[in-house]
């Protein structure tokens, strides 16, 4: 088995990722002093592009347009510029046992990882519904990597003028939906819940943006909806989704369906090893886990929320990812680092329409303007 070992691990591909070796490098490395290793092909990148300009754009946002860091205004890190940076970038390598005590991870393809300090990056998944009939016909998608948006753009080109399922009303629904509309598709929107982004929208708020979508000619399934069954042909191809609501069934029609549920932290490896909460791993406010020298960071790393008191939090944002990215490399080398004190944001682009949201939607929500041009909420 063949051994390397680093004085900084990375574990993880995506946005957190490369902004750690953003960072690490900023510090100055000797070579091969710090690793990243991914199960992707292709070095960290921009994740939120995959479900935006990736799907609609003319043309098309393309790797290695979006590499990290671009988002956040810094450099276009492409391969070559980890190994300029003292970086080792290790590819399409899946880590599939972790033993933290013993600072080793081992991976698919037989290789030992030995680090001094780990920081975990694995971000989530999306979640799948897999128990439901038909969850194998072709023409089912699910959006979180390169390679799956690059099969979806096809799928999406493929079916322009034709009905297209999408089943989810948060951001993977709401944007998905939005590009397939953009590209010529008839989108069907399927979601349980009252209205669109439920975890940050109020009623009032919901209406104002499904009635754009309505007008952007964006079918709305929604208020109990439930899908219950993919079906398909003989031939093992998606004919439609079966849907309930109110103990009525039916069926709704399409070739193409994209799932967008949720997703949940890729801890699997070690979660019975490091202190878990919320689905995630339990870390300070310098981001270390309950066993020394292992970091998590990113999706999957559960924080306390400074100008909250120290509530424990868990944050799904690009924002997130590339502010703790950031705090966890100054506190290796700075152990008087002050806490992280990160305040909630979230923003979207659908259509015309674009919306930032900061910090936490408690209290008595206010409405003002009608997206006439704008619109703004308020909590008190």
């Amino acid at each position: 088995m063949e051994t390397k070992v680093y004085k900084y691990l990375i574990l993880g591909g995506g946005n957190a990722a490369g902004y750690a070796a953003r960072a690490l490098a900023a510090k100055g490395l000797g070579k091969s002093e710090a690793a990243i290793v991914s199960r992707e092909a292709v070095a960290p990148y921009e994740r939120p592009a995959l479900s935006k300009a990736f799907l609609f754009g003319d043309p098309p946002a393309r790797l290695p347009g979006f590499h990290t860091c671009v988002g956040g205004g810094g450099d276009r890190q492409g391969p070559e510029w980890y190994a300029e940076n003292g970086i080792d970038l290790i590819l399409n390598e899946e880590i599939v046992t972790a033993d933290l005590a013993a600072k080793k991870l081992s991976s698919k393809l037989g290789t030992e990882f030995g680090f001094e300090k780990l920081i975990i990056a694995t971000g989530c998944s999306p979640i799948v519904l897999n128990k439901l009939e038909g969850t194998d016909l072709k023409g089912i998608h699910y959006l979180r990597e390169n390679a799956d948006a690059l099969e979806l753009y096809e799928a999406l080109q493929s079916h322009k003028g034709e009905e297209v399922l999408i089943v989810g009303g948060g951001y993977i629904g709401m944007e998905v939906g939005a590009a397939a509309s953009i590209v010529g598709c008839k989108p069907k929107l399927v979601f349980p819940e009252e209205h669109v982004m439920p975890r940050l929208f109020f009623p009032e708020m919901g209406k104002k943006y499904e009635a754009f979508y309505m007008e952007k000619g964006v079918q709305l399934f929604n208020h109990g909806y439930l899908c219950e069954a993919f079906l398909g042909d003989e031939g093992g191809n998606l004919t439609g989704i079966k849907v309930c609501k109110n103990n009525k069934k039916e069926t709704l029609t399409g070739k193409l369906c994209i799932i967008g549920v949720g997703a949940r932290p890729n801890v699997q490896l070690f979660s019975d090893q490091v202190e878990m909460e919320m689905g995630g791993i339990k870390v300070n406010g310098k981001f270390e886990s309950s066993v020394k020298d292992v970091y998590a960071i990113g999706d999957i790393a559960t924080f306390p929320l400074k100008m909250y008191d120290g509530k424990l939090t868990r944050m799904e944002h690009v924002a997130h990812a590339r502010q703790s990215a950031a705090h966890v490399v100054e506190a290796l080398f700075n152990p008087t680092t002050p806490d992280y004190d990160y305040l909630p944001y979230f923003y979207s682009r659908v259509f015309s329409l674009s919306w930032q949201f900061f910090g936490e939607n408690n209290g008595e929500p206010i409405l003002v303007g009608d997206m006439k041009p704008k619109m703004t909420a308020f909590w008190v």
